[in-house]
């Protein structure tokens, strides 16, 4: 997915559902895709469990929006993120749409702001519904962020889930992941020339494309050229172009008999 940095990113967190501990690698991430121009977080405060949370917002300046429960088992927090949401979709010009939770509840918005051609980003666990998955342009998971972050005051991880990323699958088991290995062959097939060979910037595009949660680190790798030799499934071309700074990586299914 391109990235511009002067994109205009409205934040919209779900503090109820959400970890405190992934707010260093959540802005992290945004700051990738351009500028928190916008930066709220929706709960009641009056509650203690959100005591992790407010410790929080006045260091990363995310403005709190009080939200009483008014009923047992009803989520009003989610009401008020998606009214601020559609607020901010008619009142201010922004570029796109950062939704951080992990509820269902919030598939129909991501889609509602798509349509109006916004760039939307989802940060969630990975137990978050499909439909709400599908319904962003990049769904990032949460225990990433946390990966990258490394150790935090809440919950030290081990030094093997920092390398992995927590939950994520280990980089020994990647040439026995059938689905993920097919899902690659598939997508340079789908961007390869005439001679089979595909530029791996176009392989990333039609990956994104087609599963807004792929990203290589879910599988313990910091970028996708990494998972690509990993798989080892494909011939690597790096080539050289006097018109374009760097290397241009390009890779093609290896043929019958080659290791």
């Amino acid at each position: 997915m391109k990235s511009d940095p002067q994109l205009k990113l409205a934040v919209l967190i779900d503090a109820d559902n959400t970890q405190p501990t992934i707010i260093d690698g959540l802005l992290a991430e945004i700051a990738k895709y351009g500028v928190a121009s916008v930066k709220r977080i929706y709960g009641d405060w009056t509650n203690p469990n959100l005591r992790g949370w407010k410790e929080r917002l006045l260091e990363y300046a995310i403005q709190p929006v009080q939200q009483f429960a008014y009923t047992t088992g009803k989520n009003s927090t989610d009401s008020a993120m998606i009214i601020d949401a559609m607020d901010l979709l008619y009142t201010e010009n922004l570029d796109g749409f950062c939704l951080v939770s992990s509820d269902s509840d919030f598939t129909r918005l991501a889609a509602r702001l798509r349509e109006d051609g916004k760039l939307v980003l989802g940060f969630g666990q990975r137990k978050t519904p499909k439909p709400f998955v599908a319904a962003c342009d990049k769904f990032i998971y949460t225990e990433i962020l946390q990966a990258n972050v490394g150790e935090t005051e809440e919950g030290r991880e081990s030094s093997s889930e920092k390398e992995s990323g927590k939950g994520s699958p280990p980089q020994a088991d990647i040439k026995s992941d059938t689905k993920m290995k097919a899902l690659l062959a598939s997508a340079v097939d789908e961007a390869a020339d005439e001679f089979g060979w595909a530029y791996l910037g176009e392989v990333g595009t039609y990956l994104a494309n087609r599963l807004p949660e792929f990203d290589p680190r879910n599988y313990g790798f910091r970028k996708l050229g990494d998972l690509i030799k990993a798989v080892n499934l494909f011939e690597i071309d790096e080539r050289t172009n006097p018109m374009v700074p760097g290397k241009q990586v390009y890779l093609r299914l290896k043929q019958r008999g080659k290791s």
